[in-house]
C-alpha cells in the first residue's frame, strides 16, 4: 500500500482548474494569425487546442459526460472540436471559432462550472463526485503541454520569455547507475490510494521484478553528442531494422532542434546545446540506438516504476520518490514555467528510495515497453480514454517532462506515443541486467 494523499476537496479541485487556465491564456495570449496557424502538421491550430479545452469541460462537468445532451455550442460548431473526427492535420481548414469567440466560450463554461463543484464537494464520497473534473485539469494541464510542444516547433521570433531559473546540477552524477534488487513491489494504484488517478493506472497489484540496475539520472546532451560524433546516426548496428529505416526515411542526423554548429534553437532562440541538460526531443528509435551504443538498454516501464515509487525499507509504496510530501521547485522541474529540463543532479532531495533522481519532470522517458492494460483494467467515464491504444504501435514513456501540469503527474501516470515521434518533450533513461 501507499500513504493515501488527503481528501480532495471542491477548493482544491478549483485551485487546480485555475491553474491550468491560467497557463492556458498565458500560451494563448498571442496575436490572432499566430493562434490560427498551422505552425506543423503533427499539432493542432492553437486556438483549436483553446476551444477544444473549453467543449470537454463543457461535455464533463456540464452534461456528464452526455454528448446527447444540448451543450454551450451549437451542435455543428462543437463537432469541430472532436479529436477523433478531426486529425490534427486538417483542423487548420475547419470553420474554428475566432481566438475572441473561443475565449469567451471557455469564459463561460468555466464560470457555469464552479457552482457545480462546490456542490460535488459537499457530497458523501467527493473523491468519486470530483473525479470528472479532476479529469478535465489533467486535460486542459496536457493540452498545455501540447501547446508548448506547438510552439516548440513555431518558426519566427520568440514569443515566450527565458524561462524561470533552474538550480545547479552536481558534478559527478551523469552516467552513474544504482541497483535495484530484485524482489515484488506494488505496480499501479487503486483509487483509495489515487483518487484522481486514471483508468490505464488501475488497479494496484503485485509484481516479481527481477535485480536491474538503472541510471541515476537521464542521459544528458554532451552523453548523447558523443554519440552522434561516433557516427551513431550513419552505423546500422545499434539499430533496430525499423529505426534505421525511419533515420533514412526522415534523414535524422542529431535530436530534434540541434544544429550542426553545437546550437540549438529553443521556442525561437538560439543558443549553445547546455552538456548538462538531460537531452530531449528525440524518438523512441533514437533512445533505443543509444541505449545499444552505450551498452546499456531501456528499462521496462515496471522497472521504472518499481524504481520511482517502492521503499524496500518500509515494503511499501511511496506516494512520489521523495515520499508523501507534494511537489515542490525544491524537488522537481514541473509546470512548464523553466521552458527547458534541469541540469543533472539539480533535485537530490527529489530522489527515491533507491536514489534514483529526476524521475518527475525534466523529460518523458522512453521506456522498452508497449502500452497494455494492467490486469483487472477496468474503462473510467469513457471507454475512448486508454482503451482504443491498448495493443497499438505505441511506446510507453514515464516521469513527465518540465512542461506536465504538477497537479496531475503521479509515479504510475503512463504516457504514450508513436516510436517515431519526438516533438514531444522526450528524453532516455538506461537500465542494465544483473
Amino acid at each position: 500500500m501507499t500513504t493515501a494523499p488527503q481528501q480532495p476537496t471542491a477548493e482544491t479541485v478549483v485551485r487546480d482548474l485555475t491553474a491550468a487556465r491560467d497557463r492556458t491564456l498565458h500560451l494563448t495570449d498571442l496575436d490572432e494569425p499566430e493562434l490560427l496557424r498551422q505552425h506543423d502538421p503533427l499539432m493542432s491550430p492553437m486556438v483549436w487546442d483553446l476551444a477544444h479545452i473549453g467543449q470537454q469541460e463543457d461535455l464533463w462537468l456540464l452534461r456528464g459526460g452526455e454528448a446527447g445532451r444540448p451543450g454551450v455550442l451549437p451542435v455543428d460548431v462543437e463537432a469541430l472540436y472532436d479529436a477523433f473526427t478531426h486529425p490534427r492535420a486538417v483542423r487548420a481548414g475547419l470553420p474554428l471559432l475566432p481566438p475572441v469567440e473561443a475565449r469567451g466560450f471557455v469564459a463561460d463554461v468555466r464560470a457555469r462550472v464552479l457552482d457545480g463543484i462546490e456542490a460535488a464537494g459537499r457530497s458523501d464520497d467527493p473523491g468519486t463526485a470530483l473525479f470528472p473534473a479532476a479529469m478535465v485539469v489533467s486535460h486542459e494541464q496536457q493540452h498545455g503541454e501540447t501547446m508548448l510542444q506547438t510552439l516548440q516547433l513555431r518558426s519566427g521570433p520568440a514569443v515566450l520569455g527565458a524561462g524561470t531559473a533552474l538550480p545547479p546540477g552536481r558534478p559527478g552524477v551523469a552516467g552513474t547507475s544504482v541497483l535495484v534488487p530484485a524482489g515484488p513491489c506494488q505496480l499501479g494504484v487503486d483509487g483509495v490510494e489515487e483518487p484522481f488517478s486514471l483508468d490505464n493506472e488501475r488497479p494496484a497489484h503485485t509484481v516479481d521484478v527481477p535485480a536491474f540496475r538503472i541510471g541515476r539520472v537521464p542521459v544528458t546532451n554532451a552523453e548523447y553528442a558523443r554519440f552522434v560524433a561516433d557516427e551513431g546516426y550513419r552505423t546500422p548496428r545499434w539499430w533496430s531494422e525499423r529505426g534505421w529505416a525511419h533515420v533514412a526515411e526522415a534523414g535524422l542526423e542529431r535530436p530534434m532542434t540541434w544544429h550542426a554548429d553545437g546550437t540549438r534553437t529553443r521556442f525561437g532562440t538560439v543558443e549553445e546545446v547546455p552538456g548538462d541538460e538531460p537531452v530531449q526531443h528525440v524518438t523512441f528509435f533514437e533512445a533505443e540506438a543509444y541505449a545499444a551504443w552505450a551498452g546499456a538498454r531501456l528499462p521496462t516501464e515496471v522497472e521504472w516504476e518499481k524504481a520511482a515509487s517502492w521503499d524496500p525499507a518500509t515494503g511499501t509504496r511511496r506516494r512520489f520518490p521523495w515520499g508523501a510530501s507534494e511537489p515542490s521547485a525544491q524537488l522537481a522541474n514541473l509546470d512548464g514555467v523553466a521552458l527547458r529540463p534541469a541540469p543533472v543532479g539539480a533535485y537530490p532531495a527529489g530522489a527515491s528510495a533507491y536514489g534514483v533522481e529526476q524521475l518527475l519532470g525534466d523529460v518523458w522517458e522512453w521506456t522498452s515497453s508497449a502500452f497494455t492494460a494492467w490486469p483487472g483494467f477496468t474503462p473510467m467515464l469513457y471507454a475512448q480514454y486508454s482503451e482504443p491504444f491498448f495493443g497499438g504501435d505505441y511506446r510507453v514513456l514515464r516521469g513527465g517532462s518540465w512542461a506536465v501540469g504538477a497537479s496531475t503527474l503521479r509515479p504510475s501516470f503512463r504516457n504514450w506515443d508513436h516510436p517515431q515521434r519526438r516533438q514531444v518533450f522526450s528524453g532516455i533513461r538506461l537500465a542494465w541486467d544483473v
